[in-house]
């Protein structure tokens, strides 16, 4: 969603150096961009400790440091790091770092409002001198993601199937967001039955158990997972290149929806507990479902109740609007006829 702000500010400041600071899990989703001249990573597996990346940022002697995410932290490292200037929003006390700060989006009693990520971070672009970034999301693949995706279409047999659906069952954020397996399992054998599909179940590593069983409970060969014996590693950019050349991608309410409208394919998403203004995009090929409950959106990780949020989205609604996006896609595809 950061993805028009960033390309906004390789352009305004086309002379001079952008370097990316992101945590290490994360950073892979922008493999093969043409916006940053080095990447620093932090956090976790392979990332540097908070002192370490602040001087190899220091090295590089920012004079503007952007701040995406809304953490102290980032703040925090972007001022050890020696930014000259510091933009971003004024939340989590960490106003006294920034030299070019932007109020939260509160209603009148203060309480924060669910909002774009997207506008807020185009915002913060025009905070410091850009353009309006605009809406359009950009993401690229690289050649060995490519290879990997054609892997995995030899091995599922897709090389002859005029469609190829995905399906994104994980959540990274929590189970409140999961639709229950059982119901993407339906979901793929109809979607088989009725387009002669073929449907691939995407995966990272921690839910490689999520896919196996819905392609398990889906009972049919055409339903393959990305987790399972003579599929390519693991990654993100299999991910990205598998939604690439999908013709539809339906999903819970989770980054690879957003793989979809960088890459413009059509997009199911699923919402549940969260706010959908939070991470609206306006892709003019998604369709959002959700069901409005007293209880939600409740932004909580785990329901605390029965999950009828996700429950009650049935198979028969998602198929609706998976038929919809597929039709209008192949609709689109067709040769315009002139009457005579």
């Amino acid at each position: 969603m950061a993805t028009p702000a960033i390309r906004a500010l390789r352009q305004t400041f086309a002379n001079e150096r952008l370097v990316a600071v992101a945590k290490a899990y994360v950073a892979p989703v922008l493999d093969g961009n043409p916006w940053f001249d080095r990447t620093i990573l932090t956090g976790g597996k392979g990332g540097l400790p908070m002192l370490t990346a602040a001087k190899e940022l220091r090295g590089e002697q920012p004079r503007l440091a952007v701040l995406f995410p809304n953490s102290f932290r980032s703040a925090l490292l972007a001022w050890l790091g020696g930014a000259k200037r510091i933009a971003g929003f004024n939340r989590y006390y960490r106003g006294w770092l920034l030299s070019d700060a932007l109020a939260p989006h509160q209603d009148s009693r203060g309480k924060l409002m669910p909002f774009p990520a997207l506008t807020a971070y185009n915002q913060i672009a025009m905070k410091v001198g850009c353009p309006d970034p605009g809406q359009r999301l950009e993401l690229f693949t690289r050649a060995e993601d490519e290879r990997a995706a054609d892997q995995a279409w030899r091995q599922a047999g897709f090389q002859d199937h005029s469609e190829v659906i995905c399906l994104n069952p994980g959540a990274a954020f929590g189970s409140a967001k999961l639709w229950p397996a059982e119901y993407f399992a339906s979901l793929a054998r109809e979607l088989i039955r009725l387009r002669g599909a073929g449907v691939l179940i995407l995966c990272g590593p921690k839910e490689r158990e999520l896919a196996s069983r819905v392609a398990a409970l889906a009972g049919h060969p055409l339903v393959r997972h990305l987790g399972e014996m003579g599929m390519p590693g693991l990654t993100l950019g299999l991910s990205r290149a598998c939604v690439r050349r999908s013709h539809l991608l339906v999903t819970t309410d989770s980054g690879p929806r957003h793989f979809a409208h960088a890459f413009n394919r059509p997009v199911v998403t699923l919402f549940g507990p969260t706010h959908m203004e939070w991470t609206e995009t306006w892709h003019p090929g998604a369709m959002h479902l959700q069901k409005k409950l007293p209880c939600g959106p409740c932004q909580k990780r785990v329901c605390p109740l029965q999950h009828q949020c996700m429950k009650e989205l049935s198979v028969a609604e998602v198929l609706n609007a998976s038929l919809k996006l597929l039709d209008a896609q192949l609709e689109r595809a067709q040769p315009a006829r002139f009457a005579s």
